[in-house]
């Protein structure tokens, strides 16, 4: 489980992030909507101390992650997650395979040699078969948000970091992110927390969904109360957000 307590960020004396407290129980979809810049992606960046909070704690299966002092340390909780970045941040010199295996050699001890079969794996696991050694260039954006994805589970994690998973793909490429990120959750055992101004997406995969305004969570519940929020601004968001 994770457990983030009084988790405060502050940019140029405004705190993006205000004393946030909020546990992520294991196996759920933990989803975070908000305005655009609000602090979301800052969120998800701080619980694995990408970015360094000026309070609180991140207590990753016992452990704080922003108490540990060694990038040794650091990497040993790291080594438990799976992110999906905003813009996938695949490699062009590297093939498919080659950039779907590209982290086992730091965050596992499995033998070389078995790289590339663990790629090919991970590929058919997104939907993506018999692409192993095309060029990044020869993908199409959604195509690219596979591999990504398939990168992201490669060493098998705990939990799985998504930055805005659907932003910039075509409608039929956001429905097959929105149901590999279900898939992912069932067949990997994996808790997912998922940053998103989709709130269709949100609303269709959570098991909870946290609602983020002016540095807080103003409402963490189902998907379904969160439709019927009496909250004033949770319900202005929701309803303009399918304008």
């Amino acid at each position: 489980m994770i457990e983030v307590r009084n988790l405060t960020k502050i940019y140029s004396s405004q705190k993006i992030l205000d004393n946030i407290s909020v546990d992520i129980k294991d196996g759920e979809i933990f989803t975070i909507i908000g305005p655009s810049g609000i602090g979301k992606s800052t969120f998800l960046k701080s619980i694995i101390k990408l970015i360094n909070p000026e309070y609180g704690k991140v207590i990753i299966d016992g452990v704080d992650i922003l108490s540990l002092k060694t990038e040794f340390e650091i990497q040993n909780v790291r080594k438990n997650f799976g992110y999906l970045f905003q813009g996938g941040a695949l490699f062009d010199s590297l093939n498919v395979w080659e950039n779907v295996s590209f982290g086992l050699k730091y965050l596992t001890n499995i033998d070389e040699k078995k790289y590339f079969e663990v790629a090919r794996e991970k590929l058919e696991l997104v939907g993506l078969k018999g692409v192993e050694y095309k060029k990044i260039n020869e993908l199409s954006g959604g195509m690219k948000k596979r591999v990504a994805l398939a990168r992201a589970i490669a060493h098998n994690p705990k939990y799985i970091l998504y930055d805005e998973p659907t932003t910039g793909l075509d409608p039929i490429s956001s429905e097959v992110i929105t149901e590999l990120i279900k898939e992912m959750s069932l067949k990997l055992k994996v808790t997912s927390i998922v940053v998103t101004h989709d709130i269709k997406l949100a609303l269709t995969i959570s098991s909870r969904v946290a609602v983020l305004n002016a540095g807080k969570f103003v409402e963490v519940d189902t998907p379904q109360n969160i439709k019927n929020s009496s909250n004033e601004f949770v319900r202005d968001f929701i309803s303009t957000s399918f304008i």
